[in-house]
This record gives C-alpha cells, sequence and structure tokens, in this order.
C-alpha cells in the first residue's frame, strides 16, 4: 500500500522554514530603528517574543532529516542570520548536509526590495514561493514545529495535490465588527490616531477566505506543517500585484494582512481539491503551567501514533529546567548520541 501511495505523488518535496534570531543585536537596532517612533501598544506585532529564538531550529530541522528522509532540499529564510547547524547535521546526518540552504529577504524579495527590511511573518510568508529552486510542492514550517515520528510524502501531497489539515468554521463577522467599531473609538473618540488591533490569526484566515471568493466560512488552519504547490497560489498573486504588494508594505504584522498558506489552502479547495485531514498536532505551550502539563504532552507525542506533528510555542519564556527537559526529550526521540545545544 506505501508504495502505491509513494507512486502517487511524481513531484519532489522541499521544506521552507521561516527564522530569526530576536537577540541579535543588529536585528534588534534594526527593529527599534522602526518602532521608536511609535508608542508600543500602537504595534502589536513588534513584541519580543515574536523574534525570540531558543535553538529550536536545529531540531526542527533534524527532526524533518531523521522523520522524512524523502525530502529533497530544507530552505531556511532569514535576514542576514545564520542559525548554525552545519555541525549538527554534518555530525547526524552527514550525507544531507548540501541538502540545507540558508536563504536571504533579499533573494525571495527581489524585483520588492523596498519593502525590506521587514519584521513581519506574514510579509515574509507571502514570499516564500519565489525562493529560487523550489520544488512544486512544498511544505512550510515555522521553526517551532518538529516532526514526532516517521512521516510519509502522502501526508502532505496525494496525487500532488496539498493535504489541507483543518476544518470548516463560520465566518467571523461579528468579531470583524467589533474590531472595526473597537478601531473607531479609539482613533477618532479617545484620540489614539496610532490604534491597531491584534493581528488575529483566524481574522488573517477570513480574510484569505474572502480574497478566494468565500463569504460565509472559512477553512480554519493550525500550527502544523502546511503543504503547498507553487501554481495556482503564484498564478494568483502575480495577477493580483496590487494585492501582494498590500500584504508585503507592514513592517509589523497587521489585521489587515491575509494569511499566505489559507490563501493557498482555499485556492486549492476552489480547485477542488479535497485532501482534507485533522491536524494530527499535539500543541504544547509550557510557560507558567502546572506540573505534569509538558509530561503529559509529550507522553501524548510518543504513545498516541495519531499524531505527527509537535508545536512548541513561547519556549523562551518557560524555565531554564522545562527548556532542558524538552531538549532532553527530543534527543532521545531524535537518537541524538549527545545534546546539540
Amino acid at each position: 500500500m506505501e508504495g502505491k501511495c509513494l507512486e502517487q505523488n511524481s513531484s519532489p518535496i522541499d521544506i521552507v522554514i521561516t527564522w530569526v534570531d530576536g537577540s541579535d543585536p543588529q536585528f534588534i537596532s534594526k527593529k527599534n530603528s522602526y518602532c521608536k517612533q511609535e508608542k508600543r501598544y500602537a504595534i502589536p506585532g513588534a513584541h519580543h517574543t515574536r523574534f525570540a529564538s531558543s535553538n529550536e531550529i536545529k531540531y526542527c530541522v533534524l527532526s524533518i532529516l531523521r522523520f522524512a528522509p524523502f525530502v529533497r532540499n530544507v530552505f531556511i529564510v532569514t535576514d542576514g542570520q545564520n542559525p548554525n547547524i552545519e555541525e549538527a547535521v554534518a555530525k547526524y546526518f552527514p550525507s544531507r548536509a548540501s541538502s540545507i540552504r540558508i536563504v536571504d529577504h533579499k533573494e525571495i524579495f527581489r524585483g520588492y526590495e523596498k519593502y525590506l527590511p521587514t519584521f513581519n511573518s506574514r510579509t515574509i510568508e507571502s514570499m516564500i514561493w519565489r525562493i529560487p529552486g523550489l520544488s512544486e510542492n512544498f511544505v512550510y514550517f515555522n521553526d517551532d514545529l518538529f516532526l514526532v515520528r516517521p512521516i510519509k510524502p502522502t501526508d502532505w501531497f496525494v496525487n500532488n495535490k496539498p493535504v489541507l489539515r483543518g476544518k470548516w468554521v463560520s465566518a467571523p463577522i461579528l468579531r470583524s465588527l467589533w474590531n472595526s467599531i473597537r478601531i473607531f473609538v479609539k482613533r477618532h473618540i479617545l484620540v489614539a490616531k496610532h490604534y491597531e488591533v491584534r493581528p488575529s490569526f483566524h481574522l488573517g484566515q477570513w480574510n484569505s477566505a474572502k480574497l478566494a471568493g468565500y463569504r460565509t466560512k472559512y477553512f480554519a488552519n493550525s500550527h502544523t506543517p502546511h503543504a503547498v504547490s507553487v501554481k495556482p497560489v503564484g498564478e494568483f498573486l502575480n495577477n493580483n500585484n496590487n494585492l501582494l504588494e498590500n500584504n508585503i508594505r507592514f513592517k509589523f504584522r497587521n489585521y489587515q494582512q491575509f494569511n499566505f498558506v489559507s490563501l493557498s489552502n482555499h485556492l486549492q479547495l476552489k480547485l477542488g481539491n479535497l485532501n482534507i485531514a485533522k491536524p494530527d498536532l499535539v500543541y504544547l505551550k509550557p510557560h507558567n503551567r502546572k506540573n505534569g502539563y509538558i509530561e503529559n504532552k509529550l507522553q501524548l507525542c510518543q504513545n498516541s501514533s495519531e499524531y505527527k506533528f509537535l508545536c512548541i510555542q513561547s519556549l523562551e519564556l518557560c524555565s531554564k529546567s522545562n527548556q532542558q527537559k524538552l531538549f532532553a526529550w527530543m534527543d532521545k526521540l531524535l537518537e541524538l548520541e549527545t545534546p546539540t545545544r
């Protein structure tokens, strides 16, 4: 059965990971130069936790090489930085060293350099399909996502069409209306002219659904690796360059933006793609949790074969001991001889 499934996909599969080291002094200086004229509350997407890195990127990449060996290339998209994972890859997967490539923002923003630098994940995501040499079928990761067991190509693509992980939900009409009211009151009555509402994860998806022609519902995805085919979404953005430029003009995340992955998903659904699956995800946010929370989540990953993916959010906020606990578990899971930190 597995051999038959593998034959259903003829295109290679690449991985794209977006990454930033928010503790880099040059990055901090650059970011601060774009928000020093604004009060912090006016830039919801500028909070430091959005740019924090606790060495998750090494485990993200090593988990891909361990559990998805069919992946052709891993592209790490960043802004003049280097995650320094070469040593770990050379040690544990020496034959895959040439498969890892660092992609600078300047490469994917070629022709749109006026929008750089950017500190906006939605802006960056909107351009990852332009990576030179990227396969038609690719999977998009954030650096806080990890594979926890072996993956087949058909977990991400069936008959060269992306597997869409999520579910249909009702359009957030009331929430959108409430945001409009808040903005009006803050800006025009309370005279907070720079006020912005929080750039909601789900409203970004709703913005995408509307672009694809949906009016009463949208397909909500969660924090899993996202399968994308370049051609449909690339053609849409090339043919609607004004929408693309409007989306990438924001230096920090903004509630008006659409979500690139969600746009891809909704365009796939319009084309009749019926490859819909559950997230198969364990979501772990370890900061300020009760005793046993982390252990229970990790046990789910280890003992429940239905879960393929793990997302660990805001790792930098939890205690060093809990960080060490999570990394030690990953070392064991990935069969690493010694810690890679």
